[in-house]
């Protein structure tokens, strides 16, 4: 009888267990549609709002400032927010001053675009390939931030993408999966270990870590490092720095004070300093 109430809590400690860490997968894979106010007109900019479908039938809502230029800047924003963000206003605000195309979107599962589920940089690049095919023109270049900055490094093996910014991308996806599930939810980062196969079944996802990538690129690119970033830290993008350029001799690492995508922040002139001259080196 005491075994049987003892199996009997201990199941039920397992079930409520499993309960919960499915509830964080689904709030990893699900987060909240982050829609703002500001537009490109707010810096004296005309706009158009557009509609891209991606290969997988999702609509993926965003703007395009159209310049009649070559040359057309991609933005692409981080987990959890969207267009509407901090840091992507501030680079837009930037570019106002250059004769640049912009088109700025909401990844699927983001702000007004379509889509259930995140996969945090996976299947993201299927919504850029989307755009670009629509967008591009003879001179292009991506900037992302953490999840936009994973996709910004893959962008690089696309034929029309000619460089690319990566602030604060996360390296190693399970190492920033853990450190996230303590950044947002204040959660013990052991958890991501039972979260992760609940959040691989919701959205399919197969999971990215970057420094597969450092064997690849070979084209320009600028990854943007925080010491103060809880989320990536400097030694990891340091180490897809040291292994890219050895095949790539236009890869530039820059290190700063800033937290996560908070480098606008803490340098803001530095910062629009530094992206403005690497976009505009391998763009002329």
């Amino acid at each position: 009888m005491v075994w049987e109430i003892i199996i009997g809590v201990a199941v039920s400690i397992a079930i409520i267990f499993f309960v919960f860490v499915a509830y964080i997968a689904y709030r990893m894979a699900k987060p909240p549609r982050e829609v703002g106010k500001w537009t490109p007109k707010d810096y004296g900019m005309e706009y158009e709002d557009f509609v891209v479908e991606n290969e997988e039938g999702l609509k993926l809502k965003g703007w395009y400032v159209n310049r009649n230029s070559e040359k057309t800047i991609f933005l692409l924003h981080g987990y959890t927010v969207s267009r509407w963000t901090f840091y992507i206003e501030k680079i837009v605000k930037f570019l106002s001053e250059k004769d640049y195309n912009i088109v700025v979107f909401d990844f699927r599962a983001h702000g007004e675009s379509e889509g259930k589920y995140t996969t945090v940089g996976d299947r993201e690049i299927n919504d850029l390939k989307a755009v670009v095919e629509k967008f591009a023109t003879k001179k292009n270049c991506v900037v992302g931030y953490s999840m936009g900055g994973i996709t910004a490094i893959r962008s690089l093996t696309l034929p029309e993408i000619s460089c690319a910014i990566a602030d604060s991308p996360p390296i190693y996806m399970d190492r920033t999966g853990k450190r996230g599930l303590k950044y947002f939810a204040n959660l013990p980062e052991w958890l991501y270990w039972f979260a992760k196969p609940f959040f691989s079944m919701l959205t399919k996802s197969r999971g990215i870590d970057v420094m597969n990538y450092a064997d690849i690129i070979k084209k320009p690119l600028l990854i943007i490092a925080g010491k103060n970033d809880p989320l990536v830290r400097v030694e990891e993008a340091q180490e897809f720095y040291e292994k890219n350029k050895k095949i790539n001799e236009n890869v530039e690492l820059w290190v700063t004070e800033g937290a996560h995508v908070r480098t606008v922040k803490v340098d803001e002139e530095g910062y629009k300093n530094r992206v403005l001259e690497f976009i505009e080196k391998y763009t002329g």
